[in-house]
C-alpha cells in the first residue's frame, strides 16, 4: 500500500531523493522527491529553502516531475503545506515543463495520514498548464477549488477521511482530458462525509467523457457505491473499477455480479474486502480480471474497517 513506502516511479519516471548539492542528471527523465527529514526538521530547516536550492540548478527547467515530501512541521502536524504550495506556484516560470506533481508523499511512519495538514492547492492547476498527473495526500485543510485544466489525465486524492466538499470540488472541475480519477474516501471517524448521492453526477458518466479508471477507494460505504455503479451509466464507460481498501461485502459484490452489463470493464480491484469465499468465486468467474486479494473477516457490518483511516 502506497502510504507505507515511497513511490519508486512517478509520472512514468524513476524517483530520486534530491538533496542540497545534488546535480540534476538527466532531469527530464527523473522524478525528484524534495523533503525535510526528521533531523532537518529538528534543526528548523525549511522546505522552501531546500526547494530554492533545487531551483538554482542550471538545468532545472528540464524537470518534468516533482514529489513534495514532508515539509517542516508535517511530521508532528504543526505545519501545513501552504508555504510549499506558495513556493511551487511562484516557481512556475522556472519549471515550464512540469507534467507530474505530488503534494504530500508522507509515509505513515513519518505522519499518519489523518495528521497531514494540507492547504489550498487550487493555484497549482493554473500555474502548471502542462500538468498531466496530480496527486495529493491528506484531507485536513485540503482545498482544490474549481480546477480547470486542459491536459490533466490523472487526479488522485488520498485521505483517511475525505470531506464531501472536496469531492464536490473534483466533480465540479473542468478536466476534459481526465482518464484516471482516484478518491480515497476514508472513515467517518476521521472526517469522511461523502454519500452515494454526492457521487451521482460522477456515476452519470456525464462529467469526464474520457474517464477509463475510476477509483472510489478506502470507503466505509463500498457496498452502497458498488450497488449504485452496477446500474449507472459510468459502468458502460470505464475500463477499470477500483473499490479496493474499503469495506466491500457480499451485498456490493452481488450487485456488480448482477449488473445488466459490464460495458467496457476489463478489471475490478477489490483488494482488502469482506466478500465471502463463495461470492468471490462468482466474481472470479466474470469475464474480466479481478483482484480479490486481502480478504478480511468481520462478525457483522459494524466490525468492518477501511484499510487507511488514522
Amino acid at each position: 500500500m502506497g502510504i507505507y513506502e515511497h513511490l519508486k516511479h512517478f509520472g512514468g519516471k524513476p524517483v530520486v531523493n534530491w538533496e542540497s548539492g545534488d546535480f540534476l542528471e538527466n532531469p527530464s527523465k527523473m522524478a525528484y522527491r524534495i523533503s525535510i527529514s526528521w533531523e532537518e526538521n529538528d534543526a528548523d530547516a525549511k522546505w522552501t529553502d531546500k526547494f530554492s536550492q533545487f531551483l538554482s540548478e542550471p538545468n532545472v527547467g528540464e524537470v518534468t516531475a516533482i514529489i513534495v515530501g514532508p515539509w517542516e512541521g508535517a511530521m508532528d502536524s504543526s505545519g501545513a503545506s501552504e508555504s510549499a504550495v506558495e513556493a511551487l506556484v511562484a516557481a512556475h516560470g522556472k519549471l515550464p515543463n512540469l507534467q507530474a506533481l505530488f503534494v504530500g508523499e508522507i509515509l505513515a511512519e513519518e505522519a499518519e495520514i489523518s495528521w497531514i495538514q494540507q492547504s489550498d492547492l487550487s493555484a497549482l492547476f493554473n500555474a502548471y498548464p502542462l500538468l498531466e498527473t496530480f496527486y495529493a495526500r491528506g484531507g485536513n485543510g485540503l482545498n482544490l477549488g474549481s480546477p480547470t485544466h486542459a491536459l490533466l489525465k490523472t487526479l488522485v486524492v488520498q485521505s483517511g477521511g475525505l470531506d464531501a466538499e472536496v469531492v464536490r470540488e473534483v466533480l465540479g472541475a473542468s478536466l476534459p482530458a481526465l482518464e484516471h480519477l482516484e478518491l480515497w474516501l476514508g472513515d467517518s471517524s476521521y472526517g469522511a462525509t461523502t454519500t452515494v448521492d454526492d457521487l451521482g453526477p460522477l456515476l452519470s458518466g456525464a462529467l469526464f467523457p474520457g474517464l477509463k479508471y475510476l477509483g472510489l477507494c478506502d470507503a466505509e460505504i463500498s457496498d452502497e457505491i458498488a450497488a449504485a455503479i452496477a446500474t449507472a451509466p459510468i459502468l458502460g464507460q470505464i475500463e477499470v473499477l477500483d473499490l479496493s481498501l474499503g469495506t466491500l461485502g457480499d451485498d456490493g459484490a452481488l450487485a456488480l455480479i448482477s449488473a445488466p452489463s459490464l460495458g467496457k470493464l476489463r478489471h475490478l480491484d477489490i483488494h482488502h474486502h469482506y466478500v465471502t469465499p463463495e461470492v468471490v468465486e462468482r466474481l472470479l468467474a466474470l469475464p474480466i480480471s479481478v483482484d480479490a486479494t486481502g480478504p478480511e473477516t468481520a462478525h457483522d457490518d459494524e466490525d468492518r474497517y477501511v484499510a487507511v483511516s488514522e
